[in-house]
């Protein structure tokens, strides 16, 4: 019997909802926050500009290379310890960054901070995924967290301008801190501890350490395209090492009795649809706000505070799109929704690449980020349901952990793909002669257009790829003989 059969619906869940998302709200929006502060951090810790890189790389690098262990562990080991275990050291590692006193200090705790997300944000999301059993109930769920994440994300720019500019940049990571104390002390008592029930709680560790190391080596790969020539051995090593270490993970998850992923789980077409399209909508994603940031602080001279509040359309639309998707996913299906906000969120990105070093903010800017905001809003609850299309009690911190991993792959490739692009364009164009401010904007622009080939390609794939008429639920049991079950596991637990 599956875990939406199994169990009923917890009559906490909505008070649980509102303090997952919080979480999920600080954990996205130290993604981004960092951005804007960068310069005050080099100059008041000393650091060089190959080492400043680090503190957004360290934090990429942990929380993608252990997203898929810390989803797995969860399944395991319990969603609501391992997501405590998570926030606590995300806290610890926020009061560390806060307190830096050299560059070292502040990478090291950037590195226990994207760990501290790794284990709590699978953990999260597979606890909605309990949490709602309901499919309808579970749309409305996971549109709400995944606007909330989309928000975090949004209103990094904003908040640390604001920090920044009137406080201290130290406060950026300061801020973490009541809203870790306060889930930890009131998550115990909204959401039970659920966990797989197995035969043997020892998971398969040749498979988990070979993936892990996997995954940090290909992060890593990509981080450096963005710094080094792509044939150079600071980018080659680690994506060769990285994609042997995940296909010796195929190898021994396919030979073990307790797989970290069970290779079946990637039979089901629409999660794996939507995750490898999340590659391409993390990268336009992510891409947008970094290469926007340079522009408007380096070529249009905002400062921090300005550049910050400037975003604020994109949380206004990014809300709309979601209440907008919840409202009718259920009609249209995911298939179609998430193929039209793709295509929407890629005329956005070609609004934006019309920009040139005289745009004008209302009329150059910020069409293409409403729209933008507002395709990128219909595809959050879009994507969050369909990743966890048919996935039982027992896989849901997994299931999550796979969707983060795409997202944080897809954030590192897009960065080192489209910043590299952008930087090459404009070196090329200075090089004939064209003016350094006009060469950067049409590197830019170069960039942004690529990004929207993406994004599109990402719309047809939705198309061509996904079953028609599929509306995201939980696994339910079909008719006919039972399902096989390993030795191993059993029927989802709900500990009280």
């Amino acid at each position: 019997m599956s875990s939406t059969e199994s169990v009923q619906a917890d009559p906490r869940r909505w008070k649980a909802l509102g303090v997952l998302g919080l979480i999920q709200f600080m954990l996205v929006l130290d993604i981004t926050v960092v951005n804007v502060a960068l310069p005050h951090i080099r100059d008041d810790l000393g650091f060089s500009q190959s080492g400043l890189a680090w503190v957004v790389d360290g934090y990429v690098l942990m929380a993608g290379g252990l997203l898929l262990l810390g989803g797995r562990l969860a399944d395991i080991l319990g969603r609501r310890k391992v997501f405590l275990l998570g926030v606590a050291i995300f806290a610890i590692a926020s009061a560390t960054c806060g307190a830096a006193v050299n560059p070292g200090m502040l990478v090291a705790s950037r590195f226990l901070q994207g760990a501290g997300e790794a284990f709590a944000a699978p953990a999260s999301l597979g606890l909605i995924a309990l949490l709602f059993p309901d499919p309808q109930e579970r749309i409305k769920a996971l549109g709400l967290w995944g606007g909330i994440a989309g928000l975090g994300g949004t209103s990094g720019t904003v908040i640390s301008g604001a920090l920044v500019n009137y406080v201290s940049w130290r406060w950026i990571f300061y801020i973490n801190l009541p809203v870790a104390v306060f889930a930890l002390l009131v998550v115990p008592r909204l959401v039970s501890e659920s966990r797989m029930v197995r035969d043997s709680h020892r998971p398969d560790f040749a498979g988990a350490i070979t993936g892990t190391a996997g995954l940090i080596a290909l992060v890593d790969g990509l981080l450096q395209a963005a710094r080094h020539p792509w044939g150079s051995t600071n980018v080659l090593v680690p994506l060769v090492l990285g994609g042997a270490l995940l296909v010796a993970m195929l190898l021994i998850e396919a030979r073990s009795d307790a797989p970290l992923i069970p290779l079946s789980f990637f039979e089901n077409r629409t999660r794996m649809v939507t995750n490898f399209t999340t590659l391409f909508f993390a990268s336009g994603f992510f891409s947008y706000f970094f290469l926007l940031t340079l522009y408007e602080q380096q070529i249009l001279h905002y400062s921090a505070i300005k550049s910050g509040l400037s975003y604020l359309p994109f949380g206004i639309t990014i809300g709309m799109g979601i209440g907008i998707g919840t409202a009718i996913m259920p009609k249209v299906g995911v298939r179609n929704l998430l193929a039209f906000s793709f295509f929407l969120c890629a005329f956005g990105l070609y609004l934006t690449s019309t920009i040139d070093i005289t745009t004008d903010y209302w009329t150059g800017i910020m069409p293409g980020m409403a729209v933008l905001g507002l395709g990128s809003g219909l595809s959050f609850p879009t994507i969050g349901n369909a990743s966890l299309h048919e996935v039982t009690g027992q896989d849901s911190a997994l299931a999550s952990g796979v969707q983060a991993t795409f997202q944080q792959v897809g954030g590192a490739l897009g960065l080192s793909v489209l910043v590299t692009i952008a930087s090459r364009h404009a070196s090329s164009q200075m090089a004939h002669g064209v003016n350094g401010a006009i060469a950067t904007i049409h590197g830019y622009a170069r960039a942004y257009h690529v990004g929207v080939a993406l994004l599109a390609a990402g719309g047809v794939f939705v198309l061509a790829l996904m079953e028609k008429n599929v509306l995201a639920t939980p696994a339910t049991r079909r008719p006919g003989p039972p399902p096989r079950r390993s030795s191993r596991s059993r029927p989802e637990r709900i500990a009280a």
